[in-house]
């Protein structure tokens, strides 16, 4: 082992876990200590704003300047309590990340001194440069004027020094440069058109929330080999590195006992957490190795996607204390499981959850099944578009293997859910149709007592799994921003939930009665989404076949899937439901491109650096050394004992120079058609041109390079290898 990479590696495996400052409270009791949350509200504000404040959140009613000055005083007052001397206003570009510009508090007082002052209109909103930003094209560079506003929908909290304002981000012209302000016109979508569905059944509903349970799976890496890994650095995945022997095949990862430097960060993670308010419950080994699993309790939708956005802040943050990095790229390594973030989407009312089965009356089942098939109905008509959501340059690689869905949208619901759907398909509008409900299974052993059965299995390989009560949308990325694929989701629903009510009323004004057509349409329903339905492996070639039969969107390149942003029903659905306009969208799929294009020829530097200037030369001085080796040999023995002697290292000096020959050809050719492809000026061909051109030279580049990796000398080899990277001690 090379005398740096040694040391690395034993610097990495010597580390003991940090000592972890435990609260002595309860963590009920220190729950949302940074956040100005409804008890921090009561305290600082009059109880006239208070109220004000209170009616603005949960009814979405206009804030007057008035209370928000009085409301940004109460803030001011908490925060410089807490110590806090700078505010921010916190959004989410499309970048993937957040943004955040901090001013302090600090004003003239006109008399040659400073006084601390916050006013509602700082607390409204602020000017950041909407040219320095993402915007595919909406804002030129000498463009620069954009605005963040105040979402008081999320709580106001704090980070070390600084008061942090959730808002949205739009340009000077108002067209969305973020995830927040689309995702929130999406959930006034839902809103709006599950409100009157539900009203069917139940007069007394007054509104809808759509709920979302992210599961953030990510990797850690002790910091010093990461560090020595610049594809790891630049990249966030290893572009080169053969399997480790022991890998996550014995299957003793999973649910298995916390390493001890990882539940110290875990623990840490979970206290910072909890003081800003994100209700963190579970925490696991993942199945590969060095993985693992963090996940909230269920929050409105809006609230939910900021705390995952501050959460993965934290998880980096406190990882680097403790001696690790943390990986939320979707496929950090080669040949086992990668990270997704698995959103639980569910919808409920001010009067109950929408989606719950099985109902104490045939009427709450019909409703059940009519929120149902309507969810399903959105996935089949949009299934092509809820892809391009969560595809993107680092997705691409955990999609189809390893337990991660395949690259179709498809849905799991079960086999009582199917069955009732089939019935009701078939049946007369008088059928009074009923949903089994959980049942027990006695284990025959007597110290332990009977389970309850869910009535539907679960399906690891399908990307929309109906799980009981939600469907959990399996296929988004570990690094993405959850609004990316809930803004999809939550504007095709409304969409098929409006359609759905104008065909029913147009059933009922011509003379129907109310549940037979509620039936008739669902009916029709059931029979037009069922190609979208798929209980089976996901996997299996024969799959991917039938799917394409059912004309399902089966594309595999990720630069044409973003194309679906586009298609005349993705842009009629988005303007129809007042939550985008073809401008905005066409602003985001030129985002996707470019940002493909940047992430592949990134990775293309990136590997033919490390080929040219790390690999190669490792491998020609090993090379050397068995060449010297050889001639020495041929001095001492004679030509027949020699040649028998030198034989095997005769045999490796070949193989070197065979795999850093093609390496050095494929980088050169590689280098070549990137310098071609760079000159195309359409960033949709450019886009295109990386992965059909650019992409493919990476694997047949890698596969020589671990080759080598398993023929040099391991004492000369300069980068930790997959045995060093993928096992914490």
């Amino acid at each position: 082992m090379s005398n740096l990479r040694f040391q690395v590696v034993e610097a990495a495996f010597s580390k003991r876990p940090l000592e972890v400052s435990q609260p002595k409270e309860r963590p009920s009791a220190y729950f949302g200590k940074y956040v100005f949350n409804q008890k921090k509200m009561f305290k600082y504000l009059p109880l006239n704003t208070y109220k004000k404040l209170r009616e603005v959140i949960e009814n979405g009613t206009a804030l007057d300047l008035q209370v928000a000055n009085e409301v940004a005083q109460g803030m001011k007052q908490w925060a410089i309590d807490m110590g806090v001397t700078h505010c921010t206003h916190w959004f989410q570009p499309l970048t993937e990340g957040t943004a955040e510009k901090h001013d302090s508090f600090v004003e003239h007082d006109g008399k040659g001194s400073v006084i601390e002052e916050f006013s509602g209109k700082q607390l409204v909103q602020q000017e950041p440069d909407a040219s320095s930003f993402p915007n595919g094209g909406i804002r030129s560079t000498f463009e620069a004027r954009g605005y963040s506003a105040w979402d008081p929908a999320s709580p106001v909290f704090i980070v070390g020094d600084t008061l942090m304002i959730p808002t949205v981000f739009i340009s000077y012209t108002g067209e969305a440069l973020d995830y927040k302000a689309p995702l929130k016109k999406s959930l006034l979508a839902v809103d709006k058109a599950a409100t009157a569905v539900a009203q069917y059944f139940n007069p007394d509903v007054r509104r809808v929330i759509v709920n979302l349970g992210w599961e953030q799976e990510y990797f850690l890496v002790d910091e010093g080999l990461y560090a020595a890994r610049p594809d790891l650095l630049l990249t966030g995945r290893t572009l080169m590195g053969h399997d480790s022997a022991k890998n996550q095949q014995m299957e003793d990862h999973y649910f298995g006992a916390i390493p001890e430097r990882v539940a110290a960060f875990m623990k840490e993670l979970e206290i910072q957490a909890l003081e800003l308010g994100i209700p963190v419950k579970t925490r696991h080994n993942e199945v590969a190795p060095n993985q693992f699993e963090l996940a909230p309790i269920y929050e409105e939708c809006n609230l939910a996607v900021d705390h995952n956005m501050l959460i993965m802040s934290l998880m980096r943050n406190v990882a680097r204390k403790h001696g690790f990095r943390c990986l939320l790229h979707e496929k950090p390594f080669a040949g086992i499981n990668g990270s997704g973030k698995h959103n639980n989407w569910s919808l409920q009312t001010d009067t109950g959850i929408l989606l719950h089965a099985p109902g104490k009356t045939p009427e709450e089942n019909l409703r059940f099944i009519t929120f149902i098939v309507e969810t399903l109905m959105a996935v089949y008509k949009h299934n092509g578009l809820l892809k391009a959501s969560i595809m993107s340059a680092t997705n691409v690689h955990r999609l189809g293997g390893h337990e991660a869905p395949p690259a179709i949208i498809s849905s799991f619901l079960g086999t009582e859910l199917s069955r009732l759907l089939d019935e009701i398909e078939n049946s007369s509008n008088e059928m009074l149709f009923k949903l089994s409900t959980k049942h027990n299974m006695d284990l025959d052993i007597p110290q332990i007592p009977e389970l309850t059965v869910d009535n539907t299995d679960r399906n690891r390989t399908s990307p929309f799994a109906f799980t009981g009560n939600r469907f959990e949308f399996r296929a988004a990325g570990s690094s993405a921003n959850c609004a990316s694929s809930m803004l999809m989701l939550n504007t095709a629903v409304a969409e098929a939930l409006t359609s759905f009510k104008e065909r029913v009323d147009a059933l009922i004004a011509s003379g129907e009665e109310k549940t037979e057509a509620i039936l008739s349409v669902l009916r029709d329903d059931i029979k037009t989404c069922r190609p979208i339905h798929f209980d089976g492996n996901g996997y299996s070639e024969e799959w991917k076949k039938e799917a394409q039969r059912r004309g399902l969107d089966c594309e595999t390149s990720c630069p044409l899937n973003f194309d679906r942003y586009l298609d005349p029903e993705t842009i009629q659905m988005f303007e129809s439901m007042h939550v985008m306009n073809r401008h905005e969208l066409a602003a985001r799929n030129e985002i996707k491109f470019e940002t493909y294009q940047k992430k592949v020829q990134i990775e293309a530097r990136v590997l033919g650096d490390l080929a040219m200037n790390h690999i190669i030369p490792v491998a020609t001085k090993y090379q050397s050394e068995l060449i010297d080796s050889v001639h020495k040999v041929y001095d001492i023995f004679p030509r027949e004992k020699a040649q028998e002697l030198t034989a095997y290292n005769l045999e490796i000096i070949e193989k070197i120079n065979k795999h850093t020959s093609f390496i050095a050809k494929a980088v050169d050719e590689m280098v070549e058609t990137r310098k071609a492809v760079n000159r195309i000026t359409n960033i949709r061909e450019k886009a295109i041109a990386y992965h059909d051109q650019i992409a493919p030279y990476f694997e047949s580049i890698r596969y020589h390079i671990d080759k080598l990796e398993l023929i040099v000398e391991d004492e000369m080899w300069t980068l930790p290898k997959y045995r060093e990277l993928l096992f914490i001690r």
